[in-house]
């Protein structure tokens, strides 16, 4: 968890004291930015050898995370769980359908039928992403074998069993993530940053 956080405050992927809007809608004091992290690809490799390390028992054919960050993850893991394991493991990635789902495109779905895969993420808040992941594997009629991310802000509610499959992180980060209607920093006044997370959308939202 420390080389995490460390990797994170080097990068500037870890930005505290501000407001802004997650992909699940909720308001955040404190962001993860993987956009921040992912130009790094020294610290990059090192996180997915983590991930990698955690799964290194794990019996799964390949690796997969949803488009865009989630591809170069992906990438990373799946390479260093190869050399760990002493075998191939392919990368595939998911994409965002128009009823906000995931789903795999570009005939992977083929590739995956039948398949146990590896699921990973960045971060995860209300673990909504990660679940439509799981279902578009399933959906191709591919297996789970586990989820890994980098960060789970909510480790009390997001875990296994919440998910419906085996779940893990390499850092548990119990940061707050409020309602609009509950938001302390809406509240106060404090300007919604619209160029990290979701928060320009939700400002055209309450227009």
């Amino acid at each position: 968890m420390k080389e995490v956080l460390q990797i994170l405050k080097k990068t500037g992927a870890l930005i505290p004291n501000g407001h802004f809007v997650g992909v699940s809608g909720r308001h955040l004091d404190t962001y993860i930015t993987k956009d921040a992290l992912l130009p790094h690809t020294a610290e990059v490799s090192k996180i997915a050898k983590l991930i990698a390390e955690k799964a290194k028992n794990l019996k799964v054919d390949a690796v997969v995370g949803p488009a865009l960050g989630g591809i170069i993850l992906s990438q990373w893991v799946a390479h260093h769980l190869s050399r760990i394991q002493r075998k191939k493991i392919l990368s595939f990635y998911t994409e965002k359908t128009n009823d906000a789902g995931q789903a795999f495109t570009r005939g992977y779905d083929e590739r995956v039928k039948g398949q146990k895969l590896l699921v990973v993420e960045d971060t995860v808040t209300t673990g909504g992403s990660a679940i439509k992941v799981v279902n578009a594997v399933k959906q191709a009629g591919g297996k789970v074998a586990k989820i890994i991310v980098i960060t789970n802000r909510d480790p009390k509610q997001v875990n296994s069993k919440f998910l419906g499959v085996s779940f893990s992180s390499l850092c548990n980060l119990s940061l707050a993530s409020y309602d609009p209607k509950d938001c302390p920093m809406c509240k106060a006044g404090v300007p919604v940053n619209i160029k990290l997370g979701h928060g320009k959308k939700f400002l055209e939202s309450q227009k």
